[in-house]
């Protein structure tokens, strides 16, 4: 009854996402989306490294807070490349195949012994972060030092984020967040957690915001093969390449606990899982 009750939550949440990014990009963002500007030989990109295409679009942006507008893919609902992301991906020489379900890391990661910069926009219109956000990305923040590795996250509130590694900002939508992914050695900046977010625990809020804080230091979806698994729906994003490299240490079946499967449900308790903690210490 229990496993029946958390997989139909599951189905909700991830319909709840789907439709919240529609809403997000169209009004927030003022986004056109067009699936069919995607391309055939993108989507075979996108898949060559284990990413699952079927729903990816591109999408011209305007980021709220910088200004800054161009494009990027939106892939699996909540991961943001740019075009020159997927070349730098798609022309490395790492690749791997293996068992299904363990930890993944993108070809991507964060320079080794350092501090992150962490803020959370507070800025008086939507894009500020409410309360009940704050103490999630407090949250958050926490389990990552508690881990052991070399990296240091510290954490304010403000407005005058310029000088910050990671950004955490609200924009529209029912529930959920996206991120990109490091580059340069440096992580992904901008992290969007949807309003909708806010209508659950607290504890789900920082699923969502740890979550994609780990998309912004290279973890991909656990449950890349087949997001069903914590989705409701879809299917295999088919062999693991590269952009989908096996974390050792790792285990080689379903692991229910981690923090990065593809959806969420609204019984998280918003920590990581037993694996999430050797995959993060493996790498860091």
């Amino acid at each position: 009854m229990t496993n029946l009750r958390k997989g139909v939550m599951y189905v909700m949440t991830f319909m709840a996402v789907t439709v919240m990014m529609s809403s997000c990009q169209d009004d927030e963002m003022g986004a056109q989306i067009d699936n069919s500007v995607v391309s055939e030989e993108i989507k075979d990109q996108l898949k060559d490294l284990g990413f699952d295409p079927s729903d990816v679009y591109r999408e011209e942006y305007s980021n709220p807070l910088t200004g800054d507008q161009g494009f990027h893919l939106i892939v699996e609902g909540d991961i943001s490349i740019t075009e020159k992301q997927l070349d730098e991906m798609s022309n490395s020489e790492l690749f791997h195949t293996g068992k299904f379900a363990e930890q993944y890391r993108t070809t991507n990661l964060v320079s080794q012994n350092r501090t992150i910069n962490v803020i959370g926009y507070t800025g008086n219109n939507s894009n500020g972060l409410d309360s009940k956000m704050r103490t999630g990305l407090s949250w958050a923040v926490d389990n990552y030092n508690a881990l052991n590795t070399g990296l240091t996250f510290t954490l304010t509130y403000g407005t005058n984020y310029n000088s910050y590694d990671m950004v955490v900002y609200r924009v529209s939508g029912s529930g959920g967040g996206s991120a990109g992914f490091p580059s340069g050695g440096d992580p992904n900046k901008f992290i969007k957690i949807q309003s909708g977010t806010s209508n659950y625990d607290t504890n789900v809020v920082e699923h969502v915001i740890g979550h994609e804080m780990g998309h912004s230091i290279g973890l991909r979806h656990t449950d890349w093969f087949n997001r069903s698994y914590s989705c409701g729906s879809g299917g295999s994003e088919g062999t693991a390449g590269v952009g989908a490299i096996h974390i050792p240490g790792t285990p080689t079946d379903i692991d229910p606990n981690s923090l990065m499967l593809a959806c969420f449900s609204a019984s998280e308790d918003g920590e990581f899982g037993y694996y999430d903690r050797v995959a993060l210490e493996y790498l860091y």
